[in-house]
């Protein structure tokens, strides 16, 4: 049986659900992160709740905890999986440095208010289309390679997961509308192409260090929205055609 691993976002995780199909019967999925914090040092001090803000699920207030502590990493390690899965849409998140360290900032993080504690007081910004974050970004796919020689993580079949936001979106009634600027959250906007650009600088720069990594992609015109997606409008959440070509995709690969 296969153990799937996903460092990625709910487009890989949404495959199976969308499709109507039983998703893995053993998988691990880490998300609201980036590669640049999964390899940063814990930030120590920061306390959190038992139980999750009425408004976060359990399993993503879980994950923004991890990203916190750095914990998701020795997990992965320990999880041996069968197939890795990344997918770099949660990229799209900025990052904050405090003491020493890198912190995804995530809508969870802002939701949880964790960020207002004494560990983030000195902490400040890194812009996600900035060259810092970039930087950052790229010597984290550096250790990326690294854990990969020298863990059993090793022995597992890569999987990347491409895609780009979507222009344009089905609304209610099936017509075909654009977008325009997206809000990432607390009204930050962003420009799709700008998001698009960091993808695909990301997905390329992974692909040229572990050319082994299998790249999966749904076509083109499957990479639209749609206004009726479970979780609702979104450049990334996409029509259940597109689902099922990915599915399709890690069938063939054995998952």
């Amino acid at each position: 049986m296969p153990r799937v691993a996903i460092i990625g976002s709910c487009i890989t995780r949404d495959v199976w659900p969308i499709v109507g199909e039983a998703p893995p019967q053993d998988l691990l999925y880490i998300s609201r992160t980036s590669l640049a914090s999964l390899f940063a040092p814990p930030l120590n001090g920061v306390v959190v709740s038992e139980d999750p803000p009425a408004s976060l699920g359990v399993s993503t207030h879980r994950a923004m905890v991890a990203d916190i502590r750095k914990t998701a990493l020795a997990q992965l390690v320990a999880y041996r999986p069968t197939h890795l899965i990344f997918d770099f849409i949660d990229e799209r998140f900025d990052l904050l440095a405090a003491q020493g360290t890198l912190v995804t900032h995530s809508w969870e993080l802002d939701v949880s208010g964790y960020h207002r504690q004494a560990p983030f007081n000195d902490a400040h910004a890194i812009s996600r289309t900035s060259a810092a974050c970039d930087l950052l970004w790229r010597q984290a796919l550096r250790q990326m390679v690294d854990i990969l020689d020298m863990t059993p993580l090793g022995e597992a079949r890569l999987i990347l997961h491409e895609t780009q936001w979507a222009s344009h979106y089905l609304d209610e009634a099936g017509g075909r509308q654009a977008f325009g600027d997206v809000e990432i959250f607390g009204g930050k906007l962003a420009a799709i192409a700008d998001y698009n650009a960091i993808l695909s600088q990301q997905q390329d720069a992974f692909s040229a260090a572990l050319p082994r990594a299998r790249r999966v992609c749904a076509p083109g015109p499957l990479q639209l929205a749609d206004v009726r997606h479970r979780w609702g409008l979104s450049p990334f959440h996409y029509i259940e055609d597109y689902y099922r070509a990915v599915w399709r995709e890690f069938q063939a690969l054995g998952i």
